[in-house]
């Protein structure tokens, strides 16, 4: 990212300047003229004010961890994750790439241009993806539907010409195409046309990372995921991801849906290039017992429980070296949880990785300031670290339980295309609600233990009661709520724990004191997440889109309460910048 205060050019030095060089040198220190930057909607004092609610962090990794070959094959990794990146810009909006090269020209002679830059690149475009996507630059508001669609075209216009030509359902409503105009006529274009050359690129970068790879199981997924950026069929590449056993855990390609909010249909590329920690993963394996006993635990009748999914559930704990793409986007992954193909759901499970030292930023340098400004006094030294890493392994784990195939009108289908774009934002809510739920359940069943916490450091050999460990849930679950509401209430997190926290608020689980501080009422909340996640899993049991559009319509408006607790926290970043140190 170009640092404003290098942007400065050096002054040529009079005693050896070349008079036959003088005019050029001085053209080219030049600031460029004020018409030039007058494409900026807000003054750079505020825009600089934004950028830094993302706080830089430098992420750690152990790269001794890596023989030679290894460090050899991270850095092939990582040039084909940048060539997804670039993918990621022409997807979010038809304009992104043209802002870049513009700003990047500007940048070079004026500190206002590389401030803006920085910006832009947080964002990946000229849209503030903390500001409810509104521009920051240009004049033209950000596509619902990204740049997967033509800027013109409407709902409407898509579903009329998928119900006047069946045969196109299929490739239309694909995950890996993009739909073009061609005369008057509407056409899917499959990934591996659209981005051809990038994915070219990354194909032939995996290839040569998979002839580096020592661990046979690395080797197969890296060779199969380079042919399924080329064929468009990420099927048997997702299936080897899921068998992928090996210190270095990669994860590349187009996955998350959220970019498109005009059907949630079309993924976005990213990637992710960890580093495994064998010991913290060992761990884990305690919750991988427990999925079927999670799935019969859930809130809602047993026909509409999802027991035909693959039992394999791995779990790891991982430091990140490298992202690209849609993970890297203004707010910062700290776990995820996939494939999102159902097919490969049910035949192997899905996978859930932590990103340990994103994590352990976040914790540190926005939750615990958070906590100190919104929770009730007495909720302050309930904060938990382990309950904030518990619930982010948790969310992640009820992301693959309940509904996932489903029948709408006599026609089988999946949750996700039966809800369209508001899929993101009500999964979303799902998971972290269903993570607090069977947080519970396992304090309960002894599974979690949480130490006890003296002067912001984990006591070793001394536990909380139950009682008190569930009540260090909620706390920490209470603020963590604040974090994610700042990233928007448009954003699929964002929305999801708006709706979680007036949900039960209504139930009289979470309460404002007179000081404007935020308690609970600890019964109320346990019965109102039992409720709120029966609620939920029935939507996507149904498919029931105009519910799901009534319901999150209903619990996603900001009370003022709410909007004063998340004003008094203009000090404090909201999310993280990574800085990353590759080989």
């Amino acid at each position: 990212k170009a640092d404003p205060q290098k942007a400065e050019p050096q002054k040529a030095d009079p005693q050896k300047a070349d008079p036959q060089k003088a005019e050029p040198q001085e053209e080219a220190k030049a600031e460029p003229k004020e018409a030039e930057m007058d494409f900026v909607h807000i003054p750079m004092d505020e825009l600089r004010v934004k950028a830094g609610r993302f706080a830089p962090v430098q992420l750690h990794w152990n790269q001794d961890a890596l023989t030679p070959k290894e460090t050899e094959m991270v850095k092939k990794l990582v040039e084909a994750a940048k060539q997804l990146d670039e993918i990621f810009w022409i997807q979010t909006a038809p304009q992104s790439l043209e802002w870049r090269n513009k700003l990047e020209t500007l940048a070079k002679t004026n500190e206002d241009a590389a401030a803006l830059l920085h910006y832009l690149k947080i964002n990946y475009g000229p849209f503030g993806r903390l500001d409810a996507m509104k521009p920051f630059l240009g004049v033209d508001e950000k596509p619902k539907g990204a740049n997967f669609y033509p800027t013109d075209m409407t709902k409407e216009e898509f579903d009329a010409w998928v119900a006047a030509h069946p045969e196109d359902a299929e490739s239309f409503k694909s995950n890996f195409t993009v739909i073009r105009r061609e005369g008057d006529k509407l056409v899917a274009v499959p990934y591996s046309k659209a981005y051809g050359p990038q994915l070219q690129k990354a194909h032939d970068l995996l290839k040569e990372a998979s002839e580096l790879a020592e661990n046979e199981s690395l080797k197969r997924y890296l060779s199969s995921r380079a042919d399924a950026l080329l064929s468009d069929d990420y099927f048997q590449s997702d299936m080897d991801w899921m068998d992928l056993d090996s210190s270095i855990e990669v994860t590349i390609g187009p996955y998350e849906v959220y970019e498109d909010e005009l059907f949630g249909y079309k993924a976005s590329f990213e990637a992710f290039i960890t580093l495994k920690d064998p010991g913290e993963s060992e761990k884990l394996l305690t919750f991988e017992k427990w999925l079927e006993t999670l799935e019969r635990n859930l809130p809602i009748e047993d026909q509409y429980k999802n027991f035909g999914r693959g039992s394999s559930s791995p779990m790891f704990i991982v430091d990140e070296i490298f992202t690209a793409g849609d993970t890297r986007a203004g707010v910062q992954t700290i776990a995820f949880n996939l494939p999102n193909d159902e097919r490969v759901r049910e035949k192997k499970g899905s996978k859930k990785v932590m990103l340990r030292n994103v994590g352990d930023a976040k914790f540190e340098k926005i939750l615990t300031p958070i906590a100190a400004k919104v929770l009730a006094p007495e909720l302050q030294g309930m904060l938990q670290p382990e309950a904030y890493s518990n619930h982010t392994l948790l969310h992640e784990i009820s992301h693959g339980l309940g509904p996932g195939t489903i029948v709408v009108d006599g026609e089988k289908t999946t949750v996700n295309l039966a809800l369209k774009n508001l899929y993101p934002h009500l999964e979303e809510a799902k998971a972290d609600t269903l993570g607090l739920y069977n947080a519970l359940f396992f304090i309960d069943e002894g599974v979690i233990q949480l130490q006890k916490v003296e002067n912001g450091k984990l006591v070793k050999g001394e536990f909380l009661g139950k009682e008190e460990a569930k009540r260090a849930v909620v706390a920490t679950f209470l603020a963590g709520i604040y974090r994610s509401t700042r990233f928007g209430v448009e954003e699929a997190h964002g929305k999801g724990n708006l709706l979680i926290f007036n949900y039960l608020r209504e139930k009289g689980g979470f309460v404002y004191t007179e000081s404007g501080k935020v308690t609970f009422d600890y019964d109320k909340t346990v019965a109102g997440v039992k409720e709120l996640g029966h609620d939920i899993l029935m939507i996507e049991a149904l498919g029931d889109f105009e519910g799901c559009k009534e319901f999150i319509e209903k619990y996603t408006v900001m009370s003022p309460e709410m909007q004063a607790s998340l004003d008094s926290l203009t000090d404090v970043p909201v999310d993280i910048e990574p800085i990353y140190t590759t080989p």
